[in-house]
């Protein structure tokens, strides 16, 4: 990614943190990001729109790597799911622009989610496909590894954003969620 468009993403970041969505310009985005406004129309000739999806886009690729990092080193899936949740809620809870996006307009999240629900569910079920099929031994015998990976994809991302009774924080709330209901319908348990 070129270095004009990064200062781009952090300018676009940076104003909608501070004034929230309806209120960035594309002024306001130039003078940010130290770029003339003929420049920023060169880069993203789909103007406002596309300028928002890339950063949003930047934003969930940043994110991503920070969570495979945090879970790198997990042993097995059990572990993955939880330092995977506590890490996702934590971010979730942190991240200055969903904050003020969900404080100030939050209607204009869904159409966002609903666009990129399926590349991110995607995405993490690829991660856990691998990681379920290495608990063969314990896998249900009536479950294809790619299908149980999809549903736990959706449930994980459904819980990181609205925890309902579980307490993300709490390492032993996050166990007994994974080892009591994400996996205890794929997974014998361990004897």
């Amino acid at each position: 990614m070129s270095d004009a468009k990064e200062r781009v993403y952090s300018a676009t970041y940076t104003r909608v943190a501070r004034v929230g969505l309806d209120k960035t310009t594309l002024d306001d985005v130039a003078k940010e990001a130290e770029i003339s406004r003929a420049t920023l129309y060169r880069m993203f000739p789909g103007g406002r729109e596309q300028i928002l999806r890339e950063t949003i886009g930047a934003e969930m690729d940043r994110f991503f790597i920070s969570l495979a990092n945090a879970i790198a080193d997990a042993s097995d899936i059990e572990t993955c799911l939880e330092r995977g949740l506590v890490f996702a809620r934590k971010s979730l809870l942190e991240h200055a622009v969903l904050q003020k996006i969900l404080t100030t307009e939050p209607e204009a999240l869904l159409p966002i989610i609903t666009i990129e629900q399926h590349r991110i569910v995607g995405e993490i079920a690829q991660y856990l496909v691998p990681l379920i099929s290495a608990e063969k031994d314990r896998l249900r015998s009536d479950l294809d590894p790619a299908r149980a990976a999809e549903f736990l994809a959706r449930m994980v991302l459904s819980i990181i954003a609205s925890p309902g009774r579980w307490d993300l924080s709490d390492p032993q709330a996050v166990h007994a969620l994974v080892g009591e209901e994400l996996l205890a319908g794929i997974l014998q348990p361990r004897s």
